[in-house]
């Protein structure tokens, strides 16, 4: 007689993978306070202009380059009624730059008479000085300022020294892998007007979201959707609660193969799109819109920028 086959022994169901815990002593460091919402600014505030714009860029050798930008089109000037007065203008804009990695200067000067300049050098491996400057032959439009960055593990931190006796600092730490919060103050001496603020951001790697309260009355929040790895949407919402004034705006960011177009439109009923799209290597084509129906304002621009 067979003796019969044993069952096969039951099979333990498979062990739910433990929650991955936060190592809150190894945060990555949070981006600088100042670029809290870039995505957003990078979808809903391109370089918008009106009228004709040609750039061109030479590059001497591989840390010196010269650049030649001609700007042609109208220009607003203010006026106690409602009506748009626009008078024709022309510029042209002279530039060197100098690049190389712990060390970069740009410099531009205007037919106006306008010369800015900008600096960035790494003092160390975490500490940045940067710098900016006008001169300007308008009375008290000439300014400057340094900023001393220093990057940690997991924060970042920044002073400030302007003209006019500016001086500011501000602080972001990372809390989560995710969240960052942080916090600002300002001294202008000139004005005698100080003031404080704080941020926060979160961002994954389908979102971002930031939020900004200032004590001089700006309220700003954005958020980002990543659609796609070519497409995002994004929103932002800003709010002065000493002028009761607010402002809210839904865009796109659309990344083409050769192209990139953005587009706005805002709770005041204009609409922006803005177009750059690559012809050939170091040959790019600009389109810029901006329709604005209420106070029947209407902006286009072309361009060409030659050059890497």
């Amino acid at each position: 007689m067979a003796t019969p086959t044993p069952p096969p022994p039951a099979t333990a169901p498979p062990a739910a993978a433990e929650p991955q815990k936060t190592d809150y002593l190894n945060l990555p460091c949070p981006i600088p306070y100042e670029e809290i919402s870039r995505e957003a600014l990078m979808s809903l505030k391109p370089e918008l202009f009106e009228g004709m714009r040609f750039d061109f860029m030479k590059g001497l050798n591989q840390k010196f380059s010269l650049s030649h930008s001609v700007m042609m089109g109208p220009t607003e000037i203010p006026a106690q009624s409602s009506e748009i007065i626009k008078i024709p203008t022309a510029h042209y804009e002279f530039g060197a730059n100098f690049m190389d990695p712990k060390f970069m200067l740009f410099g531009r000067v205007m037919t106006d008479g306008k010369v800015t300049a900008r600096l960035k050098c790494d003092l160390t491996d975490n500490l940045t000085l940067k710098g900016t400057a006008q001169l300007t032959s308008e009375p008290h439009m000439s300014h400057g300022m340094f900023n001393f960055d220093y990057k940690g593990s997991d924060y970042r931190t920044q002073f400030q020294l302007g003209n006019g006796g500016l001086l500011g600092a501000n602080y972001i730490q990372s809390v989560t892998p995710n969240l960052s919060l942080g916090g600002e103050i300002f001294w202008a001496g000139q004005h005698r007007k100080s003031g404080i603020g704080c941020a926060a951001r979160y961002n994954t790697d389908k979102m971002v979201a930031s939020g900004q309260v200032a004590s001089h009355g700006i309220v700003a929040l954005s958020y980002v959707q990543k659609v796609s790895d070519k497409v995002s949407l994004a929103s932002d919402f800003m709010y002065n609660y000493m002028s009761r004034d607010a402002t809210a705006s839904f865009g796109y960011d659309y990344i083409l193969r050769q192209a990139r177009l953005r587009g706005k439109i805002d709770s005041n009923g204009v609409a922006s799109a803005f177009l750059e799209e690559r012809f050939n290597m170091g040959l790019n084509f600009i389109l810029s819109a901006e329709l604005d129906h209420k106070r029947k304002d209407y902006k286009f621009g072309f361009g060409l920028t030659v050059g890497e």
